[in-house]
């Protein structure tokens, strides 16, 4: 057990049921033991107990972060960097100082061209002259295969995806010059003669080639994988947040590696994983009979303890069969998805699927509107309304899709740094004067009694970007987004804290600092409830602690123990 420790001369912002403000707090243990006035909390702490005193900085609850990839973050630090290049010879030098430093014969797979998190470009990436071609990879690393990795298309939200591999990466992949197109969304590109150029470029927004044409590079391995969610897990301790709900799913390779951090003792975020399933063959009819095998662990609060829990299935219809199907024939890799390809099934075979889920007490996420008339559908046959299945990632909400989704019982988790700042301006456009109250309807959700979480979606990690987006209502170009929409910043504290503890099942546990509940917390630079608006955004922690254990604490700071 963690010595005790006691926090003073703050303001404790409890996210309590009243709002209640205090200036210290007890945390014994991995239990919060007392939360009241200076004199009260001391007097109750033992002798031996580690006292930091805040100088009135505030404490606010864990944050859950509702819809994370915390697993992406970490991968990236894995393959060497090509951020800062500008120019074509910027990316050449990158490369040669790699291969200068790889045995000969080794694979050089590197980051993808660009600053993350974002990897922002030209909107016409190969007339710029940025990426290199075979021929100049093979100048500066003739005795490598190199591969220089896509991005995650939604990292920018705009197609193509670009990558490049040099002659010795191609022979090894066998690309020749009658090698075809796996997809009619990639383009093998070729010079006058016919001979691929070594750049592939995708329409699409989620990578194929990756798993298809080049799949001989190497992918993420599991020391990569646990070795990148320790680093994610710090990342996302740096801005408070000690909790993660994965409601996209996650595979079979990303469930070992949270299993291998667990067991290392090293888990310093709670996480909660809905399956990302990989169902084999399409139209085989072995769905269903998994799904009732996999029932002993995943219904219900599933298999884990408070630390880690593998709980429910992610759903989707398949909107694009070829390449989900391509994508999914290298299994288990996922890349940077995490998730399986695999997991999306026509909507005549999901359908039944979601019903046995509901009869089983199994939980359902998913990210797309067309999957709300199925859950209805589910409903009809088992009632789903105590379940808290969970809709993601919806950037427009009207009143009857609103009353559904409450008549459901459903968890709304949001996905603001796209849809409120990001693309704010383009569907205040798409929705003209009359449809603006519904993009991301935070206002009519609350009044509804909808419950609702936060997500970061890794873009980037902190959730108060989210919570200012809440508040503020602008797009990144400072335009007003559904204005009337705006929520108090108490409101979006409590939806980051409290609403993520209910989004994975645990608002009895955590969520509110209050005596008997864990010890999950953050002590922030500035207070959520009273700095400037345009602070908001840039929050970070100065401690942060989980279970009691304190797991990040800034070495610059007059509260750092």
């Amino acid at each position: 057990m963690p010595p005790s420790l006691v926090l003073h001369r703050g303001r404790i912002i409890t996210c309590d049921d009243r709002g209640s403000v205090a200036s210290a707090l007890l945390v014994r243990g991995r239990h919060i033991a007392a939360v009241g006035s200076d004199a009260d909390v001391l007097a109750a702490a033992e002798p031996h107990a580690r006292r930091v005193d805040l100088g009135g900085k505030a404490v606010v609850p864990g944050l859950t972060d509702g819809h994370a990839h915390l697993d992406r973050e970490g991968l990236r630090r894995h393959l060497p960097s090509l951020a800062g290049a500008r120019t074509r010879g910027d990316v050449l030098d990158l490369i040669a100082a790699e291969a200068a430093k790889a045995p000969p014969g080794t694979w050089i797979v590197t980051q993808p061209i660009g600053e993350p998190p974002e990897y922002p470009e030209p909107e016409d990436p190969l007339a710029g002259g940025l990426y290199p071609d075979r021929d100049d990879l093979d100048r500066v690393s003739p005795r490598h295969p190199v591969y220089i990795r896509a991005i995650w298309g939604y990292w920018r939200n705009r197609m193509p995806l670009v990558s490049v591999a040099n002659s010795l990466a191609l022979a090894r992949a066998g690309i020749t010059p009658d090698t075809a197109s796996p997809s009619p969304d990639v383009r093998i590109e070729r010079d006058a003669g016919g001979r691929p150029t070594g750049r592939f470029i995708e329409r699409t927004l989620v990578p194929i080639v990756e798993h298809t044409l080049m799949r001989a590079a190497p992918g993420f391995t599991a020391e990569q994988r646990a070795a990148g969610l320790r680093h994610a897990m710090a990342e996302y301790n740096r801005y408070g947040t000690t909790a993660v709900f994965e409601g996209h799913g996650v595979a079979d390779e990303v469930i070992q590696a949270y299993e291998t951090v667990r067991r290392q003792q090293a888990a310093t975020v709670r996480a909660t994983l809905v399956l990302s399933p990989y169902w084999g063959p399409r139209g085989s009819g072995e769905a269903l009979e998994l799904l009732r095998e996999w029932r002993a662990w995943l219904a219900g609060k599933g298999r884990g303890d408070e630390l880690l829990r593998v709980q429910g299935c992610y759903a989707e219809i398949d909107a694009d069969p070829l390449n989900n199907t391509l994508r999914a024939a290298n299994h288990p890799c996922t890349g940077w998805a995490g998730f399986q390809a695999g997991a999306a099934l026509p909507e005549d075979i999901l359908a039944p699927l979601l019903a046995e889920a509901a009869a089983a007490g199994i939980r359902v996420a998913g990210i797309w509107p067309n999957l709300l008339p199925l859950f209805e559908a589910a409903h009809r046959r088992h009632p789903i309304d105590g379940l808290r299945w969970v809709l993601g990632h919806q950037p427009v909400l009207d009143a009857d899709t609103i009353a559904r989704v409450r008549e459901l019982g459903l968890v709304l988790t949001t996905h603001t740094n796209r849809h409120i700042y990001k693309d704010g301006d383009l569907w205040t456009q798409r929705r003209g004067p009359q449809g603006q109250d519904d993009i991301v309807p935070l206002r009519r959700l609350l009044d509804a009694g909808v419950p609702v979480a936060f997500g970061s979606d890794n873009l980037p990690v902190s959730l108060f970007g989210p919570i200012w987006h809440a508040v503020a209502r602008q797009s990144r170009h400072g335009n007003p987004v559904a204005p009337s929409q705006a929520i108090s910043r108490q409101e979006a504290l409590a939806i980051a804290t409290r609403g993520g503890a209910w989004l994975t099942g645990d608002e009895t546990l955590r969520g509110s600092l209050e005596p008997g509940k864990l010890a999950d917390l953050a002590v922030l630079d500035a207070d959520p409830l009273t700095c400037d608006n345009a602070e908001l955004p840039t929050l970070h922690a100065l401690m942060t602690v989980v279970d009691g254990h304190i797991v990040a604490s800034s070495s610059h700071s007059e509260i750092a123990p």
